[in-house]
């Protein structure tokens, strides 16, 4: 697969992103599988890997104002 942006192949590799689900509520997603650009860093994120993030943040409290939270394969 190739970036979007620039054209170079996407390799597969785990990241940490923020995900903004509330107001003033962020969780990280630690070891988070994307394929990701080695020139540009832009990244994709699968659909089945996605629909597990949207799972996973629908658990998270929307008390706190920060969580984080490992995706596990």
């Amino acid at each position: 697969m190739q970036c979007r942006i620039c054209g170079t192949l996407l390799f597969d590799t785990l990241t940490m992103l923020p995900f903004k689900i509330g107001a003033d509520a962020i969780v990280i997603v630690k070891d988070l599988p994307v394929a990701q650009c080695s020139i540009c860093q832009e990244f994709l994120i699968h659909d089945g890997v996605m629909e597990r993030v949207e799972a996973l943040l629908e658990r998270v409290g929307q008390t706190s104002e920060l969580e984080v939270v490992r995706y596990a394969a």
